[in-house]
């Protein structure tokens, strides 16, 4: 007998959340699992990529309110005909659909998971989640920040909470014959520092703007300093206009969206990631992957990815004055620099690999399997 799993959450485009469903559709054992999806809609060619894995990917429909009950119906309707027997939410419409839904369809196993860091999130929605977590058999933190603001804010049973820190694949290699192609067609010369960063073009949570500021207070003193920013999203025009009347056009450069960013990480020295919430950050991972120190700011899953000092050097929000300054002090010194970088690909492989994450996961669908007599 195959276990059916049946993961439920929002949109799949390229976040974290859907990568690492694919890390699972690519990992779990195929002769033990079987997995299909349930969404809100789909975006991007990464959804393709989990198919080609052996998934099924149900869309419903953007949930909007969140007593939708059509939306309920659909999963229900998933469940009668699928007979999962485990129910996985993720995101919090996954959460409320799958925590619901599952347990009005009788699925043996519930398990809900935070993705996010949800310190602005409201006291009722804290509530809520607290009420949603007596619906689960567990309910999983991707970092200490999500578990801690499980316990501690949703309060939700300890007993229930399990820490299960997110893994990414390893980079493939890169051609040396692209990177130099990318370095020309970027106007990136052997000589420039190149910091980058990878995101949705969302400042008010990733900041991009601070970034842009610490370079504003270092090209004077420094012109070959550039900034490469891959994404795109919502605030690709106003970031334009920023820098536009900055008068950085030729130290900043936005090269849009990339399904792949691994080539873009080969022209960079040193990775920014200075939002105002993280959750996690695969994209500081994937930066150690590729041996770059990072400058994160010191909030969410971030300050526990990147050690001060040891892989990056972590800064206070909205602080490009301190960006500027972890810049110099990289600059200066690029045997620290080196080293930031080896320990962050020793950490990367250690402790955060696709691998990891996914035996982990397996880990916890056994033990519920095992209590509830499944196997």
């Amino acid at each position: 007998m195959k276990i059916r799993v049946l993961y439920v959450q929002e949109t799949i485009s390229s976040g974290g959340v859907e990568r690492r469903r694919h890390s699972l559709a690519k990992l779990l054992p195929k002769e033990i699992f079987e997995i299909k999806i349930i969404c809100t809609q789909v975006i991007g060619p990464l959804a393709s990529d989990i198919s080609k894995e052996g998934v099924e990917i149900i869309e419903i429909g953007l949930l909007g309110k969140i007593w939708n009950l059509s939306k309920y119906k659909a999963v229900l309707k998933v469940i009668k005909s699928y007979k999962p027997h485990i129910i996985h939410g993720a995101v919090f419409e996954g959460v409320l659909l799958a925590t619901i839904a599952g347990r009005l369809g009788k699925v043996p196993i519930v398990i809900a998971e935070e993705t996010s860091d949800p310190k602005t999130r409201s006291k009722k929605a804290d509530k809520l989640l607290k009420g949603l977590s007596l619906l689960a058999d567990a309910f999983v933190g991707v970092s200490p920040a999500a578990y801690d603001y499980l316990l501690s804010r949703a309060r939700v049973s300890p007993n229930k909470l399990r820490l299960i820190v997110n893994g990414v694949f390893p980079p493939q290699q890169v051609n040396q014959e692209l990177i130099s192609n990318l370095r020309m067609s970027l106007n990136i010369s052997q000589g420039d520092f190149v910091i980058g960063s990878v995101g949705r073009l969302f400042n008010k949570v990733k900041l991009f703007t601070d970034l842009v500021d610490a370079i504003a207070l270092l090209r004077d003193r420094f012109e070959n300093i550039k900034l490469v920013i891959v994404g795109d999203g919502p605030d690709k025009h106003y970031l334009e206009t920023y820098i536009s009347e900055l008068g950085l056009e030729s130290h900043i450069i936005l090269v849009g969206f990339q399904y792949d960013p691994h080539p873009y990480f080969k022209i960079m020295d040193v990775f920014g990631i200075v939002s105002s919430t993280e959750s996690f950050g695969l994209v500081v991972v994937e930066a150690m992957y590729h041996k770059l120190p990072v400058i994160a700011s010191k909030i969410g899953g971030l300050k526990d990815i990147v050690e001060d000092g040891k892989t990056g050097i972590l800064v206070d929000v909205n602080s490009p004055e301190q960006i500027a300054e972890a810049l110099i002090e990289l600059m200066s010194d690029p045997l620290k620099m080196k080293e930031m970088g080896e320990t962050g690909f020793t950490n990367a492989y250690a402790k955060y690999s696709a691998e990891r994450y996914v035996k982990d996961v397996e880990s916890l669908y056994d033990e519920l399997l095992i209590r509830k007599r499944i196997i």
